[in-house]
């Protein structure tokens, strides 16, 4: 299993919280790359929803990080 940020990128609007069968759902439903279902698939399901995507793919990016930096020169 690999998240890229693209990847990850298509659940930010899923409707956390969500089970591992609801954001399956909406990510095939959206139409997700396919990679991003595989991931989905692949992740432990104890049946307790998932708050957001950090607890998905816990390095994703938030706003507070300067992930997309600005080069200014």
């Amino acid at each position: 299993m690999y998240w890229t940020l693209e990847f990850a990128a298509t659940l930010e609007d899923a409707p956390w919280p969500a089970t591992k069968d609801e954001l399956i759902d909406y990510a095939d439903r959206t139409g997700a790359p396919y990679e991003v279902i595989q991931n989905l698939e692949e992740m432990e399901d104890d049946g307790e929803p998932y708050e957001n995507i950090e607890e998905v793919w816990p390095d994703y990016p938030t706003q507070n990080e300067d992930f997309y930096f600005e080069d200014d020169e």
